[in-house]
């Protein structure tokens, strides 16, 4: 019998530091559950969701704001390649000693038909150049008409193309890529004449932007409004603010709040710190990429009883990567929302 008794209390000392450690650890996990859940909550349910144009998939540059790395895009509608600059992707061979279809390229294709053309009239190969004065005026003769064909090509397509940034730009529409637009005289010449004349620095995809203060002034006033709109669920106030792309990632957020019946609200947002990681150009879309460091009021309520079931009517902090585009004759939107690391 001592040794059944034994062997009980044995098993009962177990069981007790058993459970003595699942509570420790329950204990440690619960408030790290809380919080979590909080940051899920807020806009853009703590990931990181939209697109940068070309750059979607090159991180931005730390700031003092947000000295860390940044996290890819956990959602996002540019696909690796789709409408990204050619330099980021691959090493360029283009300008003016490129790879065929570049000026070269035109002139070689020049000297060949010139040449058959001799062949044909029975002048041989180089017959049909006549001199160095052909020669010139073959090469004057391409390029002149490479240039009239490619500004006509340029024009055409800006006259129609959509005015919106974005593939998806009407409420509702099918979810999918943003539409990279880039024409103008640079992108004529730099596809027609040796992808053209960027062998020289002309026709950049990604120039720089300049950002001034009302700018700035521009993104702490969408910092409030959005946040305050995703606290009245008010997607038709959204759609002002932001790409139809983050607009459709906040409708699935908000969805999901309404299956769980709860709300979630952001009061209180005032910016503390905001610095800008990049600025740049890609056709007639600016973008800006930012970091910003807020203080928030972040809870989760109960729709019927408005019991707070995460966050807390205590005031936090957060530091986000916000990226705003804007199209002329229009103002910024947010396009993307980064978590720092």
């Amino acid at each position: 019998m001592s040794g059944i008794w034994e062997t009980h209390m044995t098993f009962s000392l177990r069981s007790r530091n058993l459970f003595k450690t699942i509570a420790v650890v329950l204990a440690l996990a619960l408030p790290t559950a809380l919080a979590i859940s909080s940051a899920d909550a807020r806009v853009g349910g703590g990931m990181s969701s939209g697109s940068r144009g070309s750059r979607t998939y090159s991180a931005p540059p730390s700031t003092t704001t947000a000295p860390g790395s940044t996290s890819q895009f956990n959602r996002t509608y540019t696909q690796p390649g789709a409408g990204m600059n050619s330099a980021a992707t691959a090493p360029a061979r283009g300008g003016l000693f490129g790879r065929a279809g570049g000026f070269m390229g035109g002139l070689a294709a020049g000297f060949l038909g010139a040449g058959l053309l001799g062949m044909l009239f029975g002048g041989g190969l180089f017959g049909g150049l006549g001199g160095l004065s052909s020669i010139l005026g073959l090469i004057i003769q391409i390029a002149l008409v490479v240039l009239v064909v490619r500004l006509a090509m340029s024009w055409w397509q800006r006259r129609h193309a959509p005015r919106t940034a974005y593939a998806n730009a009407d409420a509702g529409a099918a979810p999918g890529p943003q539409t990279n637009y880039r024409s103008g005289l640079a992108g004529g010449l730099g596809s027609g004449l040796g992808s053209g004349l960027g062998g020289f620095g002309f026709g950049a995809n990604n120039a720089p932007l300049e950002i001034k203060p009302d700018d700035y002034e521009a993104f702490e006033r969408l910092l409030g409004e959005i946040q305050a709109a995703w606290s009245n669920e008010d997607v038709a106030k959204l759609h002002t603010l932001a790409t139809p792309e983050m607009v459709s990632y906040f409708e699935q957020d908000l969805a999901q709040n309404r299956a769980r019946n709860v709300v979630n609200k952001i009061t209180n947002v005032k910016l503390l710190q905001g610095d800008l990681a990049e600025a740049w150009r890609e056709g007639e879309t600016d973008y800006a990429t930012v970091a910003l460091r807020f203080a928030l009021t972040d809870k989760t309520a109960d729709r019927n009883t408005g019991a707070i079931v995460a966050g807390s009517e205590q005031p936090g902090e957060a530091t986000e990567i916000w990226t705003f585009a804007r199209r002329p004759g229009t103002g910024w939107e947010l396009s993307a929302i980064q978590q720092t690391n």
